[in-house]
């Protein structure tokens, strides 16, 4: 006699332990879920940003990579989260200026055999101009949102994966070799590009690459800064971090410094 095929209710049944009595659980060690196990592979893709970085050809297989050179779609963290089971999904967002947006997630967790009780968890993210791709920057409040919802369910279940949406996607955003903002200097992001823009414009009324390059060819003949590796910066993002935190500390106090912009 054939098995009846379950459907509906049936597949979401929970049993005594707080488990899906459909699926199929993987467990560590020491009798908790594996939930790391329990992530379908196709959620999962080459981190490539992790091969590019050390000259490296990212494979086409998820085989055999480590955590740290995957990335986990949205739809897989989703799909943990209805597997461990919540009651509430709470989101609160702020806008800390314009261009730079934060938010946090509260998962408010059904109790199961691992934590017998109610648990809620809370992460936080942000999403800015800096971190953020052309068509990203546009629904900042949702990148943030989605980036805080991964956080909280990967980091709550022991998930060392990334998610693809935490990723930093500013590399993929068209280049501007101009500031922009006019007098509202309240655009620029939180990051060392985004204060040394703000910092050109208020101290030196600099307000492109080019201006700029001309700058740091006076800081360069008064021996006051010095590298070889600006003559390839064709756009502020070019710049590294530790490089601009350096020519801003200079901006702010050497401002003695001769430059006047054509």
């Amino acid at each position: 006699m054939s098995e009846t095929k379950k459907y509906g209710p049936d597949i979401y049944k929970r049993n005594e332990h707080g488990l899906f009595e459909n699926a199929d659980y993987k467990f560590n060690e020491d009798g908790s879920v594996d939930w790391r196990a329990m992530i379908k592979p196709e959620f999962l893709y080459p981190n490539r940003d992790w091969f590019e970085a050390r000259g490296m050809e990212a494979p086409l297989s998820i085989d055999e990579l480590l955590d740290n050179q995957l990335l986990i779609m949205l739809g897989g963290i989703k799909e943990l989260a209805k597997l461990r089971g919540y009651h509430s999904v709470d989101f609160s967002t702020d806008n800390i200026s314009d261009g730079y947006v934060t938010a946090k997630c509260t998962i408010e967790w059904i109790g199961n055999y691992e934590s017998s009780h109610v648990t809620l968890y809370t992460d936080v993210a942000n999403a800015t101009l800096a971190n953020t791709d052309d068509f990203c920057a546009k629904f900042l409040e949702t990148i943030a949102c989605n980036r805080a919802f991964v956080r909280c369910v990967r980091n709550y279940l022991g998930i060392h994966i990334v998610g693809a949406d935490e990723i930093d996607k500013s590399k993929t955003r068209s280049k501007s070799s101009t500031i922009e903002g006019g007098e509202d200097h309240n655009i620029f992001a939180i990051t060392p590009e985004g204060t040394l823009k703000k910092a050109l414009i208020e101290v030196l009324n600099i307000k492109t690459i080019d201006e700029f390059k001309e700058y740091l060819r006076e800081l360069w003949k008064k021996e006051l800064y010095k590298n070889e590796k600006a003559k390839e910066w064709d756009d502020f993002s070019d710049i590294p971090a530790k490089e601009c935190r350096v020519i801003i500390a200079l901006i702010r106090n050497n401002q003695e410094v001769d430059y006047n912009p054509r």
